[in-house]
Protein backbone atom coordinates (compact mmCIF):
# COMPACT_ATOMS: atom_id res chain seq x y z
CA UNK A 1 0.00 0.00 0.00
CA UNK A 2 2.87 2.41 0.82
CA UNK A 3 4.41 1.72 -2.59
CA UNK A 4 1.13 2.48 -4.34
CA UNK A 5 0.66 5.71 -2.36
CA UNK A 6 4.20 6.91 -3.06
CA UNK A 7 3.98 6.23 -6.79
CA UNK A 8 0.41 7.51 -7.14
CA UNK A 9 1.24 10.62 -5.10
CA UNK A 10 4.21 11.46 -7.34
CA UNK A 11 2.17 10.85 -10.49
CA UNK A 12 -0.75 12.98 -9.28
CA UNK A 13 1.51 15.85 -8.19
CA UNK A 14 3.31 15.62 -11.51
CA UNK A 15 0.01 15.81 -13.37
CA UNK A 16 -0.98 18.86 -11.34
CA UNK A 17 2.21 20.60 -12.44
CA UNK A 18 1.25 19.70 -15.99
CA UNK A 19 -1.92 21.78 -15.68
CA UNK A 20 0.22 24.87 -16.26
CA UNK A 21 1.33 23.50 -19.62
CA UNK A 22 -2.05 22.86 -21.25
CA UNK A 23 -2.72 26.17 -22.99
CA UNK A 24 0.89 27.19 -23.60
CA UNK A 25 1.79 23.87 -25.25
CA UNK A 26 -0.78 24.65 -27.94
CA UNK A 27 -0.25 28.40 -28.25
CA UNK A 28 3.05 29.84 -26.96
CA UNK A 29 5.43 26.84 -27.01
CA UNK A 30 5.06 26.10 -30.76
CA UNK A 31 6.14 29.68 -31.55
CA UNK A 32 9.47 29.33 -29.75
CA UNK A 33 12.79 28.80 -31.49
CA UNK A 34 13.92 25.41 -30.17
CA UNK A 35 17.18 23.49 -30.60
CA UNK A 36 17.59 20.64 -33.06
CA UNK A 37 17.86 18.24 -30.10
CA UNK A 38 14.40 19.20 -28.79
CA UNK A 39 12.26 16.03 -28.69
CA UNK A 40 8.76 15.85 -30.14
CA UNK A 41 6.08 17.09 -27.73
CA UNK A 42 4.64 13.58 -27.21
CA UNK A 43 7.94 12.41 -25.62
CA UNK A 44 7.60 14.64 -22.55
CA UNK A 45 4.54 12.98 -20.91
CA UNK A 46 6.01 9.51 -21.49
CA UNK A 47 9.36 10.42 -19.94
CA UNK A 48 7.79 12.28 -17.02
CA UNK A 49 5.43 9.39 -16.25
CA UNK A 50 8.44 7.08 -16.02
CA UNK A 51 10.42 9.57 -13.91
CA UNK A 52 7.57 10.23 -11.48
CA UNK A 53 7.11 6.48 -11.11
CA UNK A 54 10.82 6.04 -10.34
CA UNK A 55 10.63 8.93 -7.84
CA UNK A 56 7.72 7.24 -6.10
CA UNK A 57 9.54 3.90 -5.88
CA UNK A 58 12.68 5.66 -4.59
CA UNK A 59 10.67 7.46 -1.92
CA UNK A 60 9.04 4.17 -0.91
CA UNK A 61 12.44 2.51 -0.56
CA UNK A 62 13.58 5.28 1.78
CA UNK A 63 10.34 5.22 3.78
CA UNK A 64 10.57 1.46 4.26
CA UNK A 65 14.31 1.38 4.98
CA UNK A 66 15.40 0.23 8.41
CA UNK A 67 17.71 3.21 8.88
CA UNK A 68 17.27 5.92 11.45
CA UNK A 69 16.74 9.65 10.88
CA UNK A 70 15.44 10.19 7.35
CA UNK A 71 14.28 13.78 7.84
CA UNK A 72 16.88 15.38 5.57
CA UNK A 73 16.13 12.85 2.84
CA UNK A 74 12.44 13.76 3.00
CA UNK A 75 13.25 17.47 3.11
CA UNK A 76 15.37 17.37 -0.04
CA UNK A 77 12.84 15.14 -1.80
CA UNK A 78 10.09 17.67 -1.02
CA UNK A 79 12.32 20.56 -2.12
CA UNK A 80 13.16 19.00 -5.46
CA UNK A 81 9.51 18.12 -6.02
CA UNK A 82 8.46 21.70 -5.28
CA UNK A 83 11.09 23.11 -7.65
CA UNK A 84 9.99 20.60 -10.29
CA UNK A 85 6.37 21.64 -9.84
CA UNK A 86 6.98 25.38 -10.09
CA UNK A 87 9.16 25.02 -13.19
CA UNK A 88 6.03 24.29 -15.25
CA UNK A 89 4.34 27.39 -13.82
CA UNK A 90 7.36 29.60 -14.52
CA UNK A 91 8.06 28.28 -18.01
CA UNK A 92 4.57 27.61 -19.34
CA UNK A 93 2.30 29.55 -16.99
CA UNK A 94 4.32 32.78 -16.92
CA UNK A 95 5.98 32.01 -20.27
CA UNK A 96 9.27 33.07 -18.69
CA UNK A 97 12.29 30.93 -19.72
CA UNK A 98 14.69 32.98 -17.56
CA UNK A 99 12.80 32.39 -14.30
CA UNK A 100 12.35 28.76 -15.34
CA UNK A 101 16.10 28.48 -15.97
CA UNK A 102 16.93 29.77 -12.50
CA UNK A 103 14.45 27.29 -11.06
CA UNK A 104 15.73 24.31 -13.05
CA UNK A 105 19.32 25.02 -11.99
CA UNK A 106 18.17 24.99 -8.37
CA UNK A 107 16.20 21.82 -9.15
CA UNK A 108 19.35 20.15 -10.48
CA UNK A 109 21.18 20.91 -7.24
CA UNK A 110 18.20 19.70 -5.19
CA UNK A 111 18.14 16.40 -7.10
CA UNK A 112 21.85 15.87 -6.43
CA UNK A 113 21.23 16.58 -2.74
CA UNK A 114 18.23 14.23 -2.71
CA UNK A 115 20.32 11.46 -4.26
CA UNK A 116 23.08 12.00 -1.70
CA UNK A 117 20.58 11.96 1.17
CA UNK A 118 18.71 8.90 -0.15
CA UNK A 119 21.93 6.89 -0.57
CA UNK A 120 22.54 6.13 3.14
CA UNK A 121 19.00 4.77 3.42
CA UNK A 122 18.81 2.88 0.12
CA UNK A 123 21.42 2.70 -2.61
CA UNK A 124 18.71 1.54 -5.00
CA UNK A 125 16.60 4.62 -4.18
CA UNK A 126 19.56 6.85 -4.99
CA UNK A 127 20.17 5.06 -8.29
CA UNK A 128 16.50 5.29 -9.25
CA UNK A 129 16.85 9.09 -9.24
CA UNK A 130 19.80 9.11 -11.66
CA UNK A 131 17.59 9.00 -14.81
CA UNK A 132 15.74 12.01 -13.38
CA UNK A 133 19.02 13.88 -12.93
CA UNK A 134 20.06 12.99 -16.49
CA UNK A 135 16.72 14.16 -17.91
CA UNK A 136 16.84 17.43 -15.96
CA UNK A 137 20.40 17.99 -17.19
CA UNK A 138 19.08 17.59 -20.73
CA UNK A 139 16.13 19.87 -19.89
CA UNK A 140 18.58 22.53 -18.66
CA UNK A 141 20.18 22.53 -22.12
CA UNK A 142 16.76 22.99 -23.74
CA UNK A 143 15.83 25.75 -21.31
CA UNK A 144 19.13 27.60 -21.87
CA UNK A 145 18.73 27.43 -25.64
CA UNK A 146 15.14 28.64 -25.52
CA UNK A 147 16.04 31.47 -23.16
CA UNK A 148 18.95 32.61 -25.37
CA UNK A 149 17.13 32.32 -28.68
CA UNK A 150 13.71 33.82 -27.94
CA UNK A 151 12.94 37.43 -27.11
CA UNK A 152 11.47 38.10 -23.67
CA UNK A 153 7.78 38.81 -23.40
CA UNK A 154 7.11 42.53 -23.57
Amino acid sequence: MKLFLCVAGCLVLGMLGGLFTQESVDTWYPTLVKPSWNPPTWVFPLVWTMLYTLMGVALWLVITSQTSYRGSAYLFFALQFFLNFIWSFLFFGLENPLFALIDILLLWVAIVLTISHFQPHSRMAAWLLVPYLIWVTYAVSLNVYIWLNNPPIA
